[in-house]
């Protein structure tokens, strides 16, 4: 495996220089702006990525604030507390994508978050959750969470704004390039693989999961 200056370079080959890669890099938030993101907005980011997932994200970028408004601002308790009437009309409503599944998803996440909020806060939970085990943070949103495992998990923590890395296509390619893996990772071992590389990397450049897996990205 070779270390992360290495592939920052491959990268920066690739793309012509450091400036055309560090343009292409975003940090996550700092913990003060995690804990500022409201309940509301974690489970907005859960439902769109949801509802993105087999399905056009233009489309539901375009319907979104439908779906705030039908949502109800996606208020946890209000959406946690859904009863048929409101699913029914949910079912028939022109503002959103009309799945029952994912609309079921979105009332079964409203209710982890309130648990999560009992347990000492989402934001305490989800924000400060060590991203030297990131991969412990997607195996709880898979197992508590409704329709978060996949990519969809990775992809709301990363559009929230919280620190992880997307296993992309570009980002396998690179891991299985150093033999960190030799196929997708899927099984328990194969992911701790993937942690303990991207831990590696993060010690010997100081840069977060989300940068390290964007240079992944850009070496391919």
């Amino acid at each position: 495996m070779r270390a992360f200056d290495e592939i920052y370079q491959i990268a920066v080959t690739r793309k012509g220089s450091v400036d055309a890669v560090e343009a292409k890099l975003s940090k996550p938030l700092s913990a003060e702006a995690l804990a500022a993101v409201s309940d509301d907005r974690w489970l907005a980011m859960m439902a769109k990525c949801i509802f993105q997932a087999g399905f056009s994200w233009k489309v539901i970028e375009n319907k979104w604030d439908g779906f705030e408004a039908a949502f109800d601002g996606f208020d946890i308790g209000r959406c946690a507390f859904m009863d048929d009437e409101k699913f029914d009309a949910l079912i028939s409503d022109t503002r959103i994508v009309r799945n029952g599944t994912k609309i079921a998803a979105v009332r079964d996440n409203a209710a982890f978050l309130l648990e999560l909020r009992a347990e000492g806060g989402i934001d305490n939970t989800l924000g400060n959750w060590p991203s030297s085990d990131f991969i412990g943070l997607l195996d709880m949103l898979k197992k508590r969470g409704s329709r978060l495992g996949g990519n969809t998990g990775s992809l709301a923590m990363r559009f929230v704004g919280r620190d992880g890395f997307m296993l992309s296509g570009d980002v396998t390619a690179r891991l299985i390039a150093e033999g960190v893996i030799d196929k997708p990772a899927t099984s328990k071992t194969a992911m701790k693989a993937v942690q303990s590389a991207f831990n590696i990397w993060m010690n010997q450049s100081g840069r977060s999961l989300t940068e390290i897996s964007k240079v992944l990205a850009l070496s391919i």
